[in-house]
């Protein structure tokens, strides 16, 4: 039986729906994140199961329990919130400890626990310290912290990285992912940033509008999205994405003609269509031919990404490993056919 399943979940504010009969199954111990634009529901989704919003209608399930009027509190969930809010007059001990000392629970046990979880996030040295001497990074380990000592079922990250520094970020999602493997415990994690989404998860949620536009592992979704918006989403620098019109002979894009993909055999001559090419996959020596002007051209070290402009206005991103091409300069691009996603015009994937 799955940890966690929501069925047919919708959450309406003042008449306005902002969740759509969301159906989702969470197993025990899977890292699930839920990612989308800022307004896509992913946040009131998460506050839906942790009880701080009352569901309209539909149900939600936690260990087999329906818990759409249990109390917060007793639904064995913990939440870190985008802001630490730590209380700034207490130590980092105190701010850890502070719910176990309003559950009156016994000292020796608060002080175990307080320990245990110090030692995971490494916070020994800080533990007399009050949140204005520590960093932000610090204080955001404070605040997971004081969730782990409540030893819950299930975490709640409500985009918890979002106040941090670029660098920060990434020692703190590392610290995150071990914390995982540490303690195994099922973790919910919503964030706009896909890049946090495709590191961290067992289980990607993609919702647009309140909907789940689709589930799957990280890689999944990254080589078989369900639809241009995923497809577009999932990926930095995202998919490029050409207008192509299918003939009798292939796809025209532009003044390019490409064969049709081997599974897009049911298209009309006229059709028009999209065709999605990943950055990386421009980075080719044979195959479909692009001529293209470069525009911008980003070093990385390793890589650089060539922002470049086709005959026809179109636009388009290539990930390569070593370029001399300079801004002005002619530049043949090149892609198999075989990588490239075909969608329609309204961004439905073409199989």
């Amino acid at each position: 039986m799955s940890q966690i399943v929501l069925n047919n979940l919708s959450k309406r504010f003042a008449g306005v729906e902002v969740l759509h009969e969301v159906s989702l199954s969470i197993e025990k111990g899977e890292f699930t994140v839920f990612v989308g634009p800022s307004g896509c529901g992913k946040s009131t989704l998460l506050r839906c199961i942790a009880g701080l919003e009352e569901i309209t209608s539909g149900t939600l399930d936690i260990g087999g329990t329906r818990m759409n009027d249990v109390d917060p509190a007793a639904r064995g969930l913990a939440m870190v919130f985008q802001s630490y809010a730590l209380y700034p007059h207490m130590t980092v001990a105190q701010n850890m400890s502070f719910g176990l000392r309003m559950a009156h629970r016994p000292k020796a046990e608060i002080d175990a626990k307080v320990a245990k979880a110090a030692r995971i996030l490494q916070l020994q040295p800080l533990l007399d310290r009050k949140p204005a001497a520590l960093s932000g990074g610090q204080r955001q380990r404070v605040a997971i912290g004081r969730a782990i000592v409540r030893d819950p079922d299930v975490f709640l990250f409500d985009e918890p990285l979002s106040n941090l520094d670029a660098e920060l970020r990434v020692q703190t999602r590392v610290e995150i992912a071990k914390l995982h493997q540490t303690l195994g415990n099922t973790i919910i994690y919503v964030t706009h940033d896909q890049t946090e989404a495709m590191t961290l998860a067992d289980k990607i949620v993609v919702l647009r509008a309140g909907r789940i536009e689709q589930v799957g592992t990280p890689m999944h979704l990254y080589d078989d999205p369900d639809n241009a918006f995923v497809a577009g989403f999932i990926g930095s620098p995202r998919m490029n994405f050409l207008a192509a019109n299918v003939t009798a002979t292939g796809l025209q894009l532009g003044q390019v003609t490409a064969p049709l993909p081997a599974l897009a055999t049911t298209l009309a001559v006229g059709q028009q269509m999209q065709l999605g090419i990943r950055p990386e996959h421009l980075d080719q020596t044979d195959g479909v031919r692009l001529p293209v002007t470069v525009e911008v051209v980003e070093h990385l070290g390793a890589t650089a990404f060539v922002h470049c402009r086709l005959d026809s206005g179109e636009t388009l991103v290539a990930e390569q490993r070593e370029t001399a091409a300079r801004p002005g300069a002619r530049l043949d691009l090149h892609f198999d056919i075989a990588r490239a996603r075909l969608f329609g015009t309204d961004g439905a994937r073409v199989r």
